[in-house]
């Protein structure tokens, strides 16, 4: 927290790269392999290297295209082979998420934070509404569902959870506010150590006995530290010869990470799938499908409300419907883990999200040829 308050106020820096552009997708780019300034770096250096690099930077962003097809394919290849990720689990799983957070932090800007205190209107209408709508819609849905209390909890903890990182990518996709996406992002991210565990206690507090500070210090040791240490990384080495290769890598490595961590929910979750077959599957989807798509309906109407332009409009709608589900699912087994079904909408969250962004930012750019 000290740190993004000296970011707000420090100097500005001069900067090789525009703010934000690393959470532009790579795919979405019209621009070579490597940018100029990076072929320019690596011209002393042998063929090897060049096309090491070129290597890695094009698998990175093969990944970041094709997200949510990695991730399903990882959970439908885990649904057969359940011993592939049994490993990610506990330490290992919190570890994961949090070099997640660490390579949201590596490509954040002074300019990204910035934003929290240029635009604070902005910034406030979006934090009220990430976490009013989701919890406000998951406790709606868990009720008119009667879901099982595993369940319940899992819905709930994806509803208390702040936005996902892919949000800013789908806000890039539909020519939202970038910007802005980014503001809500990192807002959010900062408010979940308190707002998360609050909003549990309020909703799931009848059912299991919420421990608010421990999930106050695993957020904080998942989500804070890891995004603050890349900030700190950017800031000291954002003009390093070899640095914006490593940025171009993060959103490759984030895709894994996160497909880890869903292989790791399907491999806990494998034996209750089989004893209770599609049914299980098919009734938790809909409610995933409910409270993510009420997420966009919800937070564009918010928005319009708010005045906003067409474009912050976009950007709302997409940060309020998509949560980090990554961190849900970390959560859930961390501190539901007597009610092993808890992870089970957060996975499907994880990889649903990501679809429906994609689908949901194509809707909006196919609006704008009409």
């Amino acid at each position: 927290m000290i740190y993004v308050l000296l970011l707000l106020f420090a100097p500005e820096r001069n900067r090789a790269r525009k703010p934000i552009s690393s959470f532009v997708p790579p795919t979405a780019r019209r621009s070579e392999l490597l940018s100029h300034e990076q072929n320019k770096q690596y011209e002393n250096d042998d063929t090897n290297t060049i096309l090491t690099m070129k290597t890695l930077i094009l698998l990175s962003r093969g990944l970041a295209g094709n997200a949510s097809l990695f991730v399903i394919a990882v959970a439908v290849i885990t649904f057969f082979i359940p011993e592939l990720f049994v490993w990610v689990r506990g330490t290992t799983q919190t570890v994961i998420l949090g070099i997640i957070m660490l390579t949201m932090g590596l490509t954040l800007t002074t300019d990204d934070f910035r934003i929290l205190a240029r635009r604070p209107f902005d910034i406030l209408i979006g934090a009220c509404a990430q976490f009013f709508i989701m919890p406000c819609v998951a406790y709606l849905l868990v009720n008119v569902f009667r879901l099982e209390p595993a369940l319940t909890l899992g819905i709930l903890l994806v509803g208390c959870c702040p936005g996902g990182v892919s949000s800013n990518i789908m806000s890039y996709l539909c020519h939202g506010d970038v910007a802005f996406s980014v503001g809500m992002t990192c807002a959010s991210t900062l408010l979940a150590p308190v707002m998360t565990p609050l909003l549990m206690e309020l909703t799931a507090g009848q059912i299991i006995e919420i421990d608010a500070i421990g999930m106050f210090i695993n957020i904080l040791i998942v989500t804070i530290i890891p995004v603050g240490l890349g900030c700190f990384l950017n800031y000291i080495y954002s003009k390093s010869k070899h640095f914006p290769t490593i940025q171009s890598l993060m959103p490759g490595l984030s895709v894994i990470c996160l497909a880890c961590i869903v292989g790791g929910v399907i491999s806990t979750v494998h034996d209750d799938l089989i004893a209770r077959g599609l049914w299980l599957f098919l009734w938790t989807f809909a409610v995933v499908f409910c409270h993510n798509t009420l997420g966009y309906i919800l937070g564009y109407t918010s928005g319009r409300l708010a005045g906003f332009n067409q474009a912050k409009k976009r950007t709302i709608s997409i940060e309020v419907g998509m949560q980090n589900a990554g961190l849900a699912t970390v959560l859930a087994g961390n501190f539901f883990a007597a009610q092993p079904l808890a992870v089970l909408p957060c996975a499907i969250s994880c990889a649903w999200h990501s679809i429906s962004g994609t689908i949901l930012a194509g809707l909006f750019l196919r609006r704008d040829k009409h």
